[in-house]
């Protein structure tokens, strides 16, 4: 399979719709690894024009997350995108620490992520320049209605998990995308938060307080899938799980599953994009990848994302930022 191969791949994984993308994603990037260790470069060809002369590459290849993907954001955005600067956008959806491992070898133009503190790894490391904020929504904790931990209304998501750990012997469950992506990130931040050590405690190791009981050897189950499926299995197994509030209301329609935590600061979901670093990696688009950061950050994109869900849900289900254009 040779590299155009593979990017076909990866850009049909993310078709609009598509529930089961981060399958057929994570193939493309084993098959992207391959090709780099087998010496292959996945730079495109140089076209060259009537005269002789290279042509400019119109391809940029973005690394995204699910959880954008699934909301339907860029089905939007990127069309406007493509019109407005006469590039064309291959996107890949995966979770944010694919996405960064993917721009780490040099394999995609730009990453539009959501995980602070890796973001900020990245940059220190000379992988990714230009790191602009270019919008935001919070994290929710959804779960079924019988509420079996009794966390509905909570304002501390950290109390929130430590009840459902205690519950877990009184059925309560809790599904983890269990993928190092953003959202999986923080669900570790928040554990860790609640005194459980980053991730639950395996069963048999109860805090002090805990509540042991049948059916509490499989009450934390981990699906290393994106944010929609992670929904679906959550509602399937009526369990608790964190979402970020742009996929929540976008299946919800589909969903018995009702928003038992928010508006904790500590939720915050901020979105930025960056560039892969050209003087790193001399293969990537620098070219394309500066117009869509210039263009996402620009007011007619922040405008499009501010609008983005209102007709449908009542509500943007993204925020865009105040003084998001650069310099």
């Amino acid at each position: 399979m040779d590299c155009r191969a593979v990017m076909r791949l990866a850009t049909a994984s993310t078709g609009r719709g598509s529930r089961g993308s981060l399958a057929a994603a994570f193939l493309a990037v084993a098959a992207l690894t391959a090709l780099t260790w087998g010496g292959v470069s996945c730079s495109p060809a140089p076209r060259q024009g009537p005269g002789g002369e290279e042509r400019p590459n119109r391809a940029v290849i973005l690394a995204t997350t699910t959880s954008v993907h699934d909301s339907g954001l860029l089905d939007v955005l990127i069309p406007q995108f493509e019109r407005a600067s006469g590039y064309r956008v291959k996107t890949i959806a995966v979770g944010t620490g694919q996405a960064l491992a993917l721009a780490a070898r040099g394999e995609v133009d730009a990453v539009l992520v959501h995980a602070p503190a890796a973001e900020e790894a990245a940059v220190a490391a000379g992988i990714v320049v230009d790191r602009r904020p270019v919008m935001h929504n919070d994290f929710v904790i959804v779960g079924p209605p019988s509420d079996p931990a009794g966390i509905r209304g909570l304002k501390s998501a950290p109390e929130a998990l430590a009840r459902v750990f205690a519950a877990r012997g009184r059925g309560a469950r809790f599904v983890s995308r269990g993928d190092d992506s953003g959202t999986h990130q923080k669900e570790r931040e928040l554990w860790a938060l609640a005194g459980l050590g980053g991730d639950p405690p395996s069963p048999g190791s109860a805090a002090p307080g805990a509540d042991e009981g049948a059916g509490s050897a499989s009450w934390y189950q981990e699906t290393g899938q994106g944010m929609g499926q992670t929904l679906i299995i959550s509602w399937e197994k009526q369990a608790y799980t964190l979402a970020d509030r742009a996929t929540y209301l976008t299946l919800k329609p589909r969903l018995d599953l009702g928003v038992m935590v928010e508006g904790d600061p500590r939720l915050a979901n901020p979105y930025h994009i960056m560039r892969v670093n050209p003087v790193r990696f001399d293969r990537v688009n620098a070219a394309g990848s500066r117009a869509l950061v210039e263009w996402l950050t620009s007011a007619p994109a922040q405008e499009a994302i501010g609008r983005f869900g209102l007709e449908q849900h009542g509500q943007p289900l993204f925020e865009p930022e105040e003084g998001a254009e650069g310099p």
